[in-house]
């Protein structure tokens, strides 16, 4: 007798979960001769648009990325999350502090381009 674990194949790993429109948990069979079209990816506004977004608050992010900070940044950025907290009701994360910060400097440089204040910082030696 083997001692080996027997697995479901990919095929059954990897079946369509879609369901019908109106009948929630309803399988449908896909023909696999039809190939499946991948959806298409919604377009990023054009920068010339310069629609006002809001920061995306607390919703599922599918998107990263990796900032390196200083030890002084991080407890700096740590304490204004507990000033937040202590003094001003907010419970936020350093992730959302982080995205309003990032919201804050985009908006600046669209509504005040090279009087910005991001624009002015970056200019600095």
């Amino acid at each position: 007798m083997s001692r080996r674990v027997s697995l479901p194949g990919a095929d059954e790993l990897f079946r369509s979960t879609r369901t019908e429109a109106g009948r929630e948990g309803a399988d449908i069979r896909v023909d696999p001769a039809v190939e499946p079209q991948p959806p298409t990816p919604p377009q990023a506004p054009e920068p010339a648009d310069r629609q006002r977004r809001e920061a995306s608050g607390r919703v599922r992010h599918d998107e990263k990325i990796t900032v390196y900070v200083t030890a002084d940044e991080l407890l700096d950025l740590e304490r204004t999350r507990l000033v937040l907290r202590g003094d001003h009701g907010l419970a936020v994360d350093r992730g959302r502090i982080v995205r309003e910060a990032i919201h804050l400097a985009i908006q600046g440089v669209q509504s005040d381009g090279e009087a910005s204040a991001l624009v002015r910082r970056l200019r600095e030696p």
